[in-house]
C-alpha cells in the first residue's frame, strides 16, 4: 500500500500561503485559543502523519509527537484536529478515486432507481417528474436533511407518493443525487462557446424590472457599477454559471472567545464540535464550538435565498438583462 507522509507544523507561515495544492507535502496550522500557552516558535512542535490509501475512507493514522511538546496533556485532542485538517487538505490528493465507488452512492443508485426512477429516471434527469440533478432541492439538502422529507412524506398535490424508506435509504439517495449533481457541474459536455442563442431566449426589459425590484439585485450591484460590461468579461454560459452560482466570496466568521476578545476572518472549516479561520495576519485557527460564540457573515445569502424563488422565466429574462451590459 502506497503512503503518504504529511508534515503538519505549527503555526502557519507566512511564506507557506494557504492554498490547498500547496500543503500535499508540508502544512502549517495553528489550532486556535487551545495552544495559547505556545508563545515562541520554540515552543512549537511536529506532527508526522502518515495517511494510509485514502484519509477519506477512514483509514486509521498513525501520529507521532514532536521532541519539544509543551502542550501534552492535550495531545489526543490535538491529534484529532490535526487529523481532520488533514482529511481535507488531502481531499484533492486522492480525488482520483470514482465517484461511482462510493459504496453509499452505489446503493442509493439502486435505491433510487427502485423508488424513483419510475417518475425522475433511472439517471435522476427527468421523465415525468422534474430533473432532479440540477434541483435546487438537491443543491441545498445536507446529507437528507431536506430530501428525506420529501421522500417520507411526499407531494400528494404533485402527484408524488410518500415512500417509507429507512434513514440509511434516504443517506444513500441524499448521496448519489449529490453526486450527479457535481458530475453534472464538472461535466465537459457543454462547449464554452455555447450558442447565443439557445441562451437568450428571454426578454431583457422584464429583466431589468426584475433586477431592480423584485430581484432585489439593485441591493447589492449596480448596471454602472460592479456589473459594467459585465457581458464582456465572461461567455454567455460562464455568465449564466456565475449568475446563478457566484463564487469567489468567502463566508466569513467572528469568534468570540470567553475572555471577549473576537477573532475574525474567512471560514475555513466547520461541523458541529469545531470551527476554524484564517486570522488577518494569515494563521489558521480553529476553537471547539462548546467554549465559544459563533457568528457567520454569508454574503451570498441573498443569492442562496433567491435560489429558491426562481422562475424559469426569470432566470432567463434576469440574463438576458446581464447579457446587455456591454
Amino acid at each position: 500500500m502506497r503512503h503518504t507522509r504529511l508534515n503538519v507544523r505549527i503555526p502557519h507561515c507566512v511564506k507557506c500561503p494557504p492554498r490547498r495544492n500547496q500543503f500535499r507535502d508540508t502544512c502549517c496550522i495553528n489550532v486556535g485559543d487551545s495552544r495559547s500557552s505556545l508563545r515562541t516558535y520554540q515552543e512549537f512542535h511536529t506532527f508526522w502523519f502518515w495517511v494510509a490509501g485514502s484519509v477519506a475512507s477512514g483509514t486509521q493514522l498513525r501520529i507521532g509527537r514532536g521532541l519539544r511538546n509543551e502542550d501534552a496533556r492535550e495531545w489526543a485532542s490535538m491529534a484529532n484536529t490535526c487529523g481532520e485538517i488533514c482529511n481535507f487538505l488531502c481531499s484533492d490528493h486522492f480525488s482520483t478515486q470514482s465517484v461511482s465507488q462510493d459504496p453509499a452512492v452505489e446503493r442509493g443508485h439502486k435505491q433510487f432507481e427502485q423508488a424513483c426512477g419510475f417518475c425522475h429516471g433511472p439517471e435522476a434527469t427527468g421523465a415525468r417528474g422534474p430533473d432532479l440533478v440540477r434541483s435546487t432541492l438537491v443543491a441545498h439538502d445536507v446529507k437528507g436533511d431536506k430530501l428525506g422529507e420529501i421522500i417520507r412524506l411526499g407531494r400528494p398535490d404533485k402527484g408524488m407518493p410518500g415512500m417509507p424508506l429507512t434513514d440509511e435509504q434516504v443517506l444513500d439517495i441524499a448521496a448519489y443525487l449529490h453526486a450527479r449533481a457535481a458530475e453534472a457541474l464538472h461535466s465537459g459536455g457543454v462547449p464554452s462557446k455555447y450558442p447565443i442563442e439557445k441562451l437568450l431566449t428571454g426578454d431583457p426589459g422584464a429583466g431589468k424590472v426584475f433586477f431592480n425590484g423584485a430581484g432585489g439585485c439593485k441591493n447589492c450591484h449596480s448596471p454602472t457599477g460592479d456589473l459594467a460590461t459585465i457581458a464582456t468579461k465572461y461567455s454567455p454560459i460562464d455568465l449564466q454559471a456565475h449568475m446563478l452560482y457566484p463564487g469567489g466570496k468567502h463566508t466569513i466568521v467572528v469568534v468570540t472567545l470567553p475572555s471577549g476578545k473576537q477573532v475574525k476572518g474567512p471560514l475555513a472549516h466547520a461541523d458541529d464540535f469545531v470551527i476554524a479561520l484564517h486570522d488577518p495576519s494569515g494563521w489558521y485557527q480553529s476553537f471547539s464550538r462548546d467554549r465559544v460564540k459563533v457568528e457567520l457573515q454569508d454574503p451570498l445569502t441573498a443569492h442562496r435565498e433567491l435560489l429558491d424563488k426562481l422562475t424559469q422565466a426569470d432566470v432567463h429574462n434576469l440574463f438576458a438583462y446581464l447579457e446587455s451590459l456591454k
